[in-house]
This record gives structure tokens, sequence and C-alpha cells, in this order.
């Protein structure tokens, strides 16, 4: 990492700022110079060498190596998938439910990562859900459900629904003593929260690129632990998938012993050029340092909020909240379109407005987006 920069001077490198608030960052990272750059290097590498795909599997090379320096493991833990989705597939899939049916999960789960998880009934999976009470999900509502007959326990870093931040570490720990694996979705909260996967003990996890790691979409990085070993051989698989993909061999079918067992075709290589591109502003951050400045942001845009008279979804206690703020609506998606007319970015889901930060957002984006709110409440 190099010397932390100002929020301030992180800004700088997003152009969108000039003329528009950018509070969508658990949807999509705002447009830095770095991706702008590192894209238009990609489209030069077409246009200078054709099909130059010895830069263009380097470039996938640095974005794994990337991505496990930033969470604490090696560039073998890492797997170089399409999506979030795919990666939680590849676990599902390779699990054996027979013995061991369980499978706990939580209403606070992102849908597409829940929806592979009942897609494994077919297989046997035992599904069971760890409810919400008031917005919260704590150790004890996981404990009631994992059992001797869980093999795996899913829990996500932050939820996409409300910003809660779960205990994972406590979480993983019972897994652990009960006989279960787990797994973790920190798509909602890696880039601006800190991660190791050694003190989260965790098995697997999984992120991708393009929210708050400031890429684009269409890659997504699985962390399998060393030496976990699947019940069931990758059922989805690829050439990228093999011992030596540049073997060419129709006929011979391997798995290596790391993490590459779980990839399957051609990666995005846009994708990779992007993800290089957000990651290596993210390694310039401290993530503690980036936490607590968005816990006092997101602290201070509640408090404002709450003071108008608004609901809110998301947790009070700082240290359950994450970088996203869950604003109540009866209409979160005229809401949006409202603040869109006026520059601000938020992401609507369900019943709220999600207003997400990270670290290139200041107080004036809060001044901004508190009275535009306001506004749309007496227009109505």
């Amino acid at each position: 990492m190099t010397d932390h920069p100002s929020p301030a001077e992180f800004r700088g490198h997003f152009p969108a700022f000039a003329d528009t608030v950018h509070l969508a960052s658990c949807s999509q990272g705002a447009l830095s110079d770095a991706l702008t750059a590192e894209l238009s290097e990609f489209q030069h590498t077409i246009r200078e060498y054709g099909a130059p795909w010895d830069r263009w599997m380097a470039k996938v090379a640095e974005a794994r190596e990337a991505f496990a320096r930033l969470i604490g493991a090696g560039p073998d833990d890492i797997a170089v998938v399409p999506s979030a989705s795919e990666g939680a597939y590849q676990v599902a899939s390779t699990q054996s439910w027979s013995r061991q049916p369980g499978l706990v999960t939580t209403d606070l789960e992102f849908p597409s990562i829940a929806h592979v998880w009942l897609a494994q009934q077919d297989r046997g999976a035992d599904v069971r859900f760890a409810a919400h009470h008031n917005g919260l999900v704590d150790v004890e509502d996981y404990a009631a459900l994992i059992g001797e007959d869980t093999r795996l326990v899913s829990v996500p870093l932050i939820s996409y629904a409300n910003g809660l931040r779960f205990p994972v570490s406590e979480i993983a720990e019972l897994a652990r003593e009960r006989g279960a694996r787990t797994f973790v979705d920190a798509y909602q909260g890696l880039g601006v929260e800190p991660v190791d996967v050694t003190r989260l003990g965790c098995d697997y996890l999984v992120s991708g690129s393009l929210k708050y790691l400031l890429g684009i979409s269409g890659i997504a990085f699985l962390y399998v632990r060393p030496g976990l070993r699947d019940a069931v051989p990758p059922p989805l698989t690829g050439w990228f998938g093999r011992t030596n993909p540049f073997e060419f061999d129709p006929r011979h079918l391997d798995h290596p012993e790391h993490a590459r067992r779980f990839e399957t075709g051609t990666p995005s290589i846009p994708s990779a050029y992007g993800a290089v591109a957000g990651l290596s502003l993210i390694h310039q951050l401290d993530a503690v340092r980036v936490r607590d400045r968005l816990r006092a942001l997101t602290g201070q845009l509640q408090e404002r909020l709450l003071e108008a008279g608004e609901r809110l979804r998301s947790p009070v206690d700082e240290a359950r909240r994450g970088p996203l703020v869950a604003l109540a609506d009866d209409d979160p998606d005229a809401l949006a379109a409202f603040l869109a007319e006026r520059r601000i970015v938020c992401s609507a889901r369900g019943d709220v407005l999600r207003m997400s930060l990270h670290y290139y957002n200041d107080e004036s984006d809060l001044d901004t987006v508190v009275r535009a709110i306001a506004e749309h409440r007496s227009s109505r």
C-alpha cells in the first residue's frame, strides 16, 4: 500500500463528482480514471496486437493476485469466475447432501445466492433460513439451525438489503465446531471493509468486481481454503479448470488441487482489466481507516434523516451497520428516479432506497441527498 490518500485526493480519481453525487456503490462503483485507462488499454491491445492472449492471461493473473492479496490469501486459493452466483454454484454442486443435508442461510442473503442454495434441494439439501428480527440476525439465530447434519453455512459479510454487518467470524467458528463449512458473500463490503480470510475462518468467500471494488461486471473471485476436498468433482467445468489448460486435450479430464478447479471457460478479459483498475485504487487504502470514516458518514446521514422524520431499515448501532443506509419508502423507485433527475445516483431495492458510501464520498454528498429527499417529500 502506498501513502494513504485523503478522501479528497481519492475523490479526484472519479470525474463524475464534478456534477454527480454517487451513492450507489452497493450496485456499481463510480467510474474512475484508472478504469477508463485500463479499458482503453484493452482496446489498444486488440488494435495493436490482434489477439495477444499472453497479455490478456497476464492481466487475469494480475487481477487474481490483487484480489488474493486484498483478502490475505494466495493466488492459487482464488478461482476466477463470471459472477458470485456461479461461485456459489461451484461450491454447492461439489458438496454431498446425503449424510449432511443441512444448508443454513438467512433471509437477508442476496436472492441470487439463496436461489443457488434452494436449487440444491433437488440433490437432497435441507435449506434453512435464519430469520431476521427487526432487521438483525445474530449468532444465536444461526446456532439454532446449525446441527451435526449441517454441511454448509452461508453468511453475508454485509446484507444487501439493509447494510447489516454480520458476525461472520463467530458464525464461522460455530459452524466449524459443528462440522460444517462456511461460505461468505463479501460482495457488499469488500473494498471498504477489512477482510482477512484466515481471521474470518471461512472455507469459501466470493466477491465480484463491480461494486465497492470499483471495476465492472463480468468477473468475480472465489476463495477456497487450501486443502479442502470436494465430495463431488465440479460438474460445471471448462478448459480453464484443467491442470494445464493449454494442453488442449479433449479426451482427458483432470482437476487441479487448488481453487482453479472451479474455473470454466475463457474469463471476461475486459472485466479483468476493470478489476485490476479498481483493485489498484483499493490497494492504496487502509481498509480500517476507510471503514471508520464510513461509519462516521453513515452515522451522520442516518441522524439527519431521522431528524427529518424519515424511517430507516439500516441498523442504528454503528458496529452492526456497514457502508449502506436503507431508507424506507412506499415507492423507492420513484424516489430514486426523482434523485436521478438531480444527478444523485442511489439504488432502490424492495421497499427501501439504498444510499451506499465509499471513500470518495464526503459531507457535501450527504447535504445534497438530504436536501433532495426533503424536496421530494414536500412536492408530494
